[in-house]
């Protein structure tokens, strides 16, 4: 009984409001230990004017973060849920698999972020080398840089929603500053802020914001996200189709430059 923009206003009596996603999302999830799957746990909800509470179950899920899927009208989607470890190679393997010079679309919906370095290396599917990101640290500027030898002319839609957030927002950024795909959708969440770990006595780890990246063209994304290059609704099924037709013009212009 939970839609889309439900608004979440507590977590077994504990309120959220005004607290950071990865908090949350931490106090959903629960302890492993304490608080394994099956265990319950009591969201406080409003619709509008209506206010409830809903009880739910944890339960352990198991997905690839990265699938590919062809659809029937040929239509291939690269899907990518999160940036755990490991994801930016197999978004290059994937994105090696498919057939030389046909058009792609990246689905980073409902991807909420991860390992900038994953991000980087995905990226590099797509770029021969060049500017991903900058942030700072300490007043020092660092870069982050695309390998060489991505594939730079096969057509690419990034597919994105409110729900794509942090390093998912830094791919997509660096894609459309540089011209390497078309953003489609809504405007992203807008959390560009760049997490360090740090160890702290006993064993435990701290995770402090060192500073907020920007895009290749020197944007900032924390509050503001990324606004797409076409906006269309990206829960529609009739997204995917416009995502088609904008591939098939950019697969006409790679045959006919002039």
């Amino acid at each position: 009984g939970i839609r889309e923009g439900d608004r979440l206003r507590s977590v077994d009596g504990e309120r959220v409001d005004g607290r950071p996603v990865t908090e949350v999302v931490s106090i959903l999830r629960g302890d492993a230990e304490a608080e394994p799957a099956g265990t319950a746990v009591r969201l406080g909800l409003e619709r509008g004017t209506r206010a409830w509470t809903e009880t739910v179950r944890r339960a352990r899920l198991s997905t690839d973060p990265v699938t590919v899927r062809t659809l029937a009208d040929g239509l291939t989607v690269l899907k990518v849920t999160s940036f755990t470890k490991g994801v930016g190679e197999q978004v290059r393997e994937a994105a090696a698999r498919v057939p030389s010079g046909a058009g792609l679309v990246l689905d980073l919906r409902g991807n909420s972020g991860g390992l900038v370095a994953e991000a980087v290396t995905a990226a590099s599917a797509f770029l021969d080398g060049g500017l991903v990101a900058t942030y700072d640290v300490d007043g020092e500027q660092r870069v982050l840089h695309a390998e060489p030898g991505g594939d730079t002319t096969r057509p690419l839609v990034a597919l994105v929603d409110g729900g794509t957030m942090s390093a998912a927002e830094l791919l997509t950024g660096a894609l459309q500053d540089r011209g390497r795909a078309v953003v489609l959708g809504s405007r992203t969440f807008g959390k560009g802020s760049v997490q360090m770990p740090s160890r702290l006595p006993g064993g435990s780890v701290a995770e402090l914001t060192v500073g907020h990246y920007r895009t290749p063209s020197g944007r900032g994304v924390d509050g503001t996200g990324i606004t797409p290059d076409l906006e269309v609704d990206p829960a529609d099924p009739a997204a995917l189709e416009r995502a088609r037709t904008v591939l098939s013009g950019l697969g006409r212009e790679a045959d006919d430059p002039a």
